[in-house]
């Protein structure tokens, strides 16, 4: 399969390994701060066009939060398949899901690609609904990552937090940074910290009295990130080939992993 990439950086060069490592061909590269990017551009209309002429079947964005709804806009134009990874656009999801529909386009979303990260969102959902029964019990929900990380808190940090509210219906209030004042029992709070290399580490709290329950998830590299990604855009791609996926419709690992 062919792909485009939009964003070259850390990520976009460990997708393109993945990428070529399970047999696809990476037929263009766009980033205006990557030196060996074939497509040193910012404005997203004229990245859309290389990536149109590029012969692409889908397309990787892994920007920026500033560009990322720019290039979304511009993307679902192309009439490929559009596999976003940025995160921190979330507030505009239902204008994208409406221009993805009127444009008959074809839109993947995920706050995290990582499979493990997706297994891990069905474990908290799982024990948060168990604990809920146990009123002694509250909840929190931490973050790490690396110190160049453009939002706070992370996509992974909020879908985990729906994760948590989902099961614990006594949550209903969600709390990010730091409390003003005493928390109520009804709110959840979302820390973050941002600091040196940490590719990501997302902790759930569940506290008591009498003990703390801790469900983890530490990425050691972005490699899981990497594949999700390409897996993603390989499932679109041919979903829409054979006929099992409908353009005009927005997915997400949900729909991948079911």
């Amino acid at each position: 399969m062919k792909i485009a990439l939009v964003g070259f950086g850390k990520m976009g060069h460990m997708i393109q390994q993945i990428a070529l490592k399970r047999g696809n061909e990476v037929v263009l590269t766009a980033d205006p701060f990557a030196p060996d990017a074939d497509v040193k551009e910012q404005d997203s209309e004229k990245i859309a066009e290389a990536v149109k002429k590029s012969g692409a079947e889908a397309v990787i964005e892994f920007t920026h939060p500033n560009s990322v709804m720019n290039n979304i806009n511009a993307l679902i134009a192309t009439d490929i398949p559009v596999i976003v990874g940025t995160t921190g656009w979330y507030a505009h999801l239902d204008d994208v899901k409406k221009a993805v529909k009127t444009n008959n386009a074809s839109l993947f979303y995920a706050a995290n690609y990582s499979i493990g990260v997706n297994l891990f969102y069905k474990i908290v959902k799982e024990a948060a609904a168990v604990i809920s029964a146990y009123d002694e019990y509250d909840a929190a929900v931490w973050e790490a990552h690396h110190n160049q990380k453009a939002d706070s808190p992370s996509g992974t940090a909020l879908d985990v937090a729906k994760m948590v509210m989902e099961g614990m219906k006594k949550k209903t209030e969600l709390v990010i940074g730091n409390f003003e004042g005493r928390p109520k029992k009804e709110q959840l709070q979302v820390a973050s910290t941002r600091v040196g290399s940490v590719p990501g580490t997302h902790i759930v709290y569940f506290d008591s009295v009498a003990d703390t329950i801790e469900l983890t998830h530490t990425a050691r590299s972005r490699e899981g990130f990497a594949l999700g990604a390409v897996v993603a855009a390989e499932w679109m791609a041919n979903g829409l080939k054979i006929g099992s996926l409908k353009k005009g419709e927005t997915y997400t690992m949900t729909d991948l992993m079911k």
